[in-house]
């Protein structure tokens, strides 16, 4: 896939295509595992689609409804994603639990080991696709949807074996414990996967709360600050970034010392060599760099800069 666009559409479709595949599948195998897969490629179905919305919304420039872009949007939809499906995992484990305190439930295991494998097939298929498309695409949104459809990957997988499991008991004639089998794959799959949405979901609202970003990339944004202005003689610098979505914002206060012989016309110059230097290590970016000669200011959180006298 080379376009965002059109790689989030086919994460959709794959989503709805497992999804009725997963609501099928259930009823002709009555295993609440496959509920809970089908139900949840359902619901990333629906997030999907306003994800592909979000994701054109991203490109456009700011406007007089929203001066500061549209990048807030993208860190709302995984928000939303995380939320969603850290519903539907802590639905399945209440319900996963009261079937095993009321006896377990038997299910018809040939069907559900084919469902099983179809999934493990397309998920592993769609994460394939997601992580190509990152090779030459920078989108947070993609990056969610991979760690969506490899997390996938891995519990149709364990579906699959545990249904294979049920396969071989039932030859065995362990009967018991089959009706067992299919809550404790439930629970078991949600547990192994819980952090997932958990995390998504965090980071997503650090975002949203303007929540300076991992080291990772707040370190050499700094570096690349420091290295514009290594020339120049400054009494304080100070870097403030926020990372909503895919875009990053710098701001840049640069407080000169009294007698600083740096003109407006170089101050320009400083500010063009700080935007290239930060853009070699992350786009997009916004970066506004902000001389002053007086070292009382201070930062409301509007990003705007005013001296105290």
């Amino acid at each position: 896939m080379k376009t965002e666009s059109s790689t989030l559409a086919f994460s959709a479709f794959m989503a709805l295509l497992i999804g009725c595949a997963g609501i099928a599948a259930t009823l002709a195998s009555n295993s609440q595992a496959i509920l809970l897969d089908g139900l949840f490629n359902l619901i990333y179905f629906g997030v999907a689609l306003v994800t592909i919305k979000v994701s054109k919304l991203a490109s456009r420039p700011d406007s007089e409804s929203y001066p500061f872009g549209y990048s807030y949007f993208e860190s709302l939809v995984n928000l939303c994603k995380g939320l969603l499906i850290f519903g539907v995992a802590v639905f399945a484990l209440v319900d996963a639990i009261g079937a095993l305190l009321t006896g377990g439930r038997a299910i018809a295991a040939g069907i559900a080991i084919v469902y099983a494998l179809f999934a493990t097939m397309a998920c592993s298929l769609t994460a394939w696709v997601m992580h190509k498309s990152l090779r030459h695409l920078r989108s947070p949104l993609i990056e969610a949807d991979k760690s969506n459809w490899v997390i996938n990957s891995v519990i149709s997988a364990a579906v699959l074996a545990a249904f294979c499991l049920v396969l071989l008991l039932e030859r065995a004639n362990w009967q018991l414990a089959l009706p067992y089998i299919d809550p404790l794959l439930v629970i078991g799959v949600v547990l192994l996967c819980l952090g997932v949405p958990v995390r998504m979901a965090s980071q997503a609202l650090k975002e949203l709360l303007n929540k300076t970003p991992e080291e990772t990339i707040a370190a050499p944004v700094r570096q690349a600050v420091a290295r514009a202005l290594a020339d120049t003689d400054t009494q304080e610098v100070r870097v403030r970034l926020v990372r909503p979505g895919r875009l990053l914002y710098v701001i840049v206060h640069v407080v000169l010392p009294e007698a600083s012989d740096v003109s407006v016309t170089n101050q320009d110059s400083l500010r063009a060599r700080v935007d290239d230097e930060v853009r070699r290590y992350y786009s997009p970016v916004v970066c506004d760099v902000v001389f002053t000669a007086n070292t009382r200011w201070a930062a409301p959180s509007c990003g705007l800069l005013v001296e105290k006298h």
